[in-house]
């Protein structure tokens, strides 16, 4: 839990985190290596110095090392840990809900885990969303529209496949939807972030939350035009956030531009873990300020409640969290490591 510099506890969900296997161990070819090694230069270029991490612990940290970030040296109350597989580049896949599930289960009450899946499966993504929901309850999605699966480099979310499933996950229950749609990573195809598909997607299932993951970026007025216009449509802003530190006036723009059009009951925390970790997102985050010619150009502002909204309580809201019962029982949970 983070306590703010005048003692006020905020509840912190963090709304975007991995547990990645990124090692050479685990990398299928080429492709592995390259795309761990362009989350590593995310890492080095917008983190502050003093946060970089050694380039063999970034590629595979262990359970302790995220339980630690996160919970004992860090802020977060709880964090959604997304899926990704790149089975194509990686011969165990690069952050699956089997890995996932079990530090889930290490650490109880602290995770939601949501799974993933791939459209071009045809009737095995179904099966497959059948499984994920009967075996791990799960309330969420991660949609990777640019991930590679043997020789196509990406889909939509506006496919029939696509489509099929969406279906199945509204029948289910699983409401949320995660989808990466910002900045590229090698060797991905950045038009297969592009953001226009969510417009259909978010307008005829209208039962599911579209949570925008990097809210478009680098099609931030794409998205916010969209964004506008759908009641559904949510902003993710991991990698948003880190410019905070590199580039302060930049996210003062973006995050302006966001609260304009999405809204703050619209937007979520996520550090997105582990190219950034939350200790020094909130603290930087919590004491951000809007410059003035923003606010009056704007008409928004950044106040203690609206970062509240979007620390945790935005995303308690669509997961179905009970912030004061959820506090009561991390009370009584100790937050360090066995081994320590």
């Amino acid at each position: 839990m983070y306590k703010t510099p005048d003692g006020k506890e905020i509840f912190v969900i963090d709304g975007h985190i991995h547990f990645w296997d990124g090692s050479p161990e685990n990398q299928r070819n080429v492709h592995g290596k390259q795309f761990i090694d362009c989350f590593y230069a995310y890492h080095t270029a917008l983190s502050p110095k003093e946060q970089l991490w050694e380039k063999a612990k970034f590629e595979k940290y262990s359970e302790d090392d995220l339980y630690r970030d996160l919970f004992v040296d860090g802020p977060d109350d709880m964090a959604i840990v997304q899926s990704t597989y790149l089975k194509d580049f990686y011969k165990n896949g690069f952050n699956t809900l089997e890995r996932n599930a079990a530090v889930a289960e290490r650490f109880p009450d602290r995770f939601i885990v949501n799974g993933s899946f791939d459209p071009r499966d045809g009737e095995k993504a179904l099966e497959y969303i059948h499984f994920m929901k009967e075996t791990y309850d799960i309330k969420g999605v991660k949609m990777y529209t640019a991930e590679w699966n043997g020789s196509s480099k990406g889909w939509r979310l506006d496919d029939p496949d696509a489509y099929r499933c969406f279906e199945l996950c509204e029948k289910l229950g699983i409401r949320n939807i995660h989808v990466h749609k910002g900045p590229t990573i090698l060797p991905l195809n950045k038009d297969a972030f592009d953001v226009h598909d969510v417009d259909n997607a978010a307008t005829d299932f209208q039962g599911l939350n579209w949570i925008v993951e990097h809210c478009g970026l680098p099609r931030l007025d794409d998205f916010c035009w969209i964004a506008v216009q759908e009641t559904n449509v949510y902003g993710g802003l991991a990698v948003a956030l880190p410019f905070i530190h590199s580039r302060p006036r930049y996210f003062a723009e973006v995050i302006s531009e966001l609260l304009f059009w999405v809204g703050e009951d619209n937007l979520l925390f996520g550090s997105d873990y582990a190219i950034w970790t939350p200790q020094w997102l909130v603290e930087k985050f919590w004491a951000f300020e809007l410059p003035e010619d923003i606010r009056e150009e704007r008409g928004v502002d950044l106040t203690p409640a609206v970062k509240e909204k979007i620390l945790g309580l935005n995303a308690a809201r669509i997961y179905d969290v009970d912030v004061e019962a959820k506090r009561s029982a991390l009370a009584s949970t100790p937050v360090t490591l066995a081994a320590e």
